[in-house]
């Protein structure tokens, strides 16, 4: 899928090389997206990859004395759905970014690089356009900075040049008197794409609104303010007719497709009642009903990502990596997956291939700590990082007690996807050693079962919380 591939440990080399490569090379974080476009042929004629992982202080989350909050490119959406300053100063952004993938992907996936794909089905767009955010991009010709309005141009187009890297995300915290939510509409609870979203933030005095930020997505070429329902809410109640009528009108700003998920004007109307299900929310106090305080992250180390002191560059390079304990060295495989090296080079056949997309989960493993679709992480990204796959759960000759349960509960179907529910299983159980039935439910929703239901993978996980 590629040919060339930099472990970058600075900004400055990144822009180097995109300088030199420009339309022939990508930067990737959690990689998400790109390894499907690649796969694809969404994006042609790249032969490098750049990888930005290791770059110190790029995971950040900060807020500047202006109250302005700062994501760095490598905050992933687990970093903000866990976030206490997003929680309480950005909620909108918060829940868009829980409602993303599964624990896996939001391990690795990035909001940077939700911006940058610019997909208006990408959840994180429409709070952050909400939010009034700016992003920065660097080259070698310098720094701008360019509002989100004025980002878009279009599916999948913005105003980003080849050689230009997205460094920051900014916009300003929510004031006290501000209000906010996000609601999406999908096919499925997880691991589906906004058939329609919305994002609103009121400034609200007592019961009456001063201004209103709402913004819609999956149904424009770019995410769109309902601007005819902005106005008409300034200066009025949220009762039951100003919603009626601010739905009505929001659902107006909807000029959406028919597609095989959805006609034209069922996203319209679906427009409308989302609309009014969060301006309801917002006036109730509602407005975080269903988001768990401390959200299921599979990870027992946030952004552990391996530093390095200096850039390494493939081909040229070995990859030289710990598995399950044991150090390997690979001459080959930098043009693959992780689960693919670990499969082709490793020999850990453990780890399953059931989608190649990061929607089944079969292929999960750890990588510095996280739960991850390796289908989804370039192979390098195994340099010089720890990772465990199914064969290094248990001590020794002593299984796992998800493994143990899992045999005795009579969990274990036709056997294809349970490596993938055993390790999310187990990371769960580091992470909250007495998981909620709700939490387990939260912890294997990236993980798809072909043969029957799920009441035994449950009780499984759930006896293996009390060894």
């Amino acid at each position: 899928m590629w040919h060339n591939y930099i472990n970058a440990t600075s900004i400055d080399e990144v822009i180097r090389v995109l300088a030199e490569k420009r339309d022939r090379a990508r930067v990737v974080a959690g990689a998400t997206d790109l390894i499907l476009e690649l796969e694809r042929g969404v994006r042609k004629g790249v032969d490098t990859l750049i990888d930005v992982t290791r770059i110190p202080s790029l995971n950040q989350i900060t807020i500047d004395e202006d109250e302005g909050i700062h994501l760095g490119a490598l905050v992933t959406h687990n970093d903000c759905a866990a976030s206490k300053l997003i929680r309480t100063r950005a909620y909108p952004l918060a829940r868009a970014a829980w409602e993303v993938g599964a624990p896996q992907i939001r391990n690795r996936g990035t909001i940077a690089g939700n911006v940058i794909t610019a997909s208006p089905a990408n959840d994180t767009i429409t709070p952050l356009m909400a939010l009034g955010a700016k992003v920065t991009l660097v080259s070698a010709r310098g720094a701008r900075v360019v509002p989100f309005k004025k980002f878009y141009l279009g599916v999948r187009k913005t105003v980003m040049e080849p050689d230009e890297m997205l460094v920051d995300i900014s916009f300003p915290a929510m004031s006290k008197s501000q209000h906010g939510t996000f609601v999406k509409l999908a096919l499925r609870r997880a691991q589906a794409i906004s058939l329609v979203n919305v994002a609103i933030i009121l400034d609200l005095k007592g019961e009456t609104v001063r201004s209103a930020s709402i913004t819609l997505g999956a149904v424009t070429p770019i995410i769109v303010h309902a601007t005819k329902a902005e106005k008409f809410l300034i200066g009025k109640k949220l009762n039951e007719k100003n919603i009626d009528q601010a739905a009505e009108l929001a659902a107006k700003s909807a000029k959406p497709i028919d597609d095989v998920r959805g006609s034209a004007n069922y996203r319209s109307e679906m427009v409308r009642v989302i609309t009014r299900r969060g301006l309801t929310a917002i006036r109730d106090g509602k407005e975080e009903a269903g988001m768990p305080k401390k959200p299921v992250l599979l990870s027992s180390a946030l952004n552990g990502n391996g530093q390095l002191q200096d850039p390494v560059y493939f081909p040229r390079n070995n990859i030289e990596t710990t598995i399950n304990g044991r150090k390997y060295t690979f001459a080959s495989g930098h043009e693959k997956t992780l689960l693919r090296l670990l499969r082709e080079e490793g020999m850990l056949i453990g780890t399953k291939e059931g989608c190649a997309e990061g929607e089944c989960g079969a292929c999960t493993v750890f990588l510095d700590g996280q739960a991850v679709m390796s289908c989804l992480v370039p192979a390098p990204r195994a340099h010089k990082a720890e990772i465990v796959t199914i064969e290094g759960l248990a001590d020794g000759e002593k299984l796992n007690p998800v493994q143990e349960k899992f045999i005795e509960y009579n969990a274990v179907q036709c056997g294809y996807c349970i490596p993938g529910f055993i390790m999310s299983g187990a990371k769960l159980l580091q992470e909250k050693p007495n998981p909620t039935r709700n939490e387990i439910e939260q912890a294997i929703t990236g993980n798809l079962c072909r043969c029957t239901g799920y009441y035994k993978i449950v009780q499984a996980i759930e006896e293996a919380s009390k060894v």
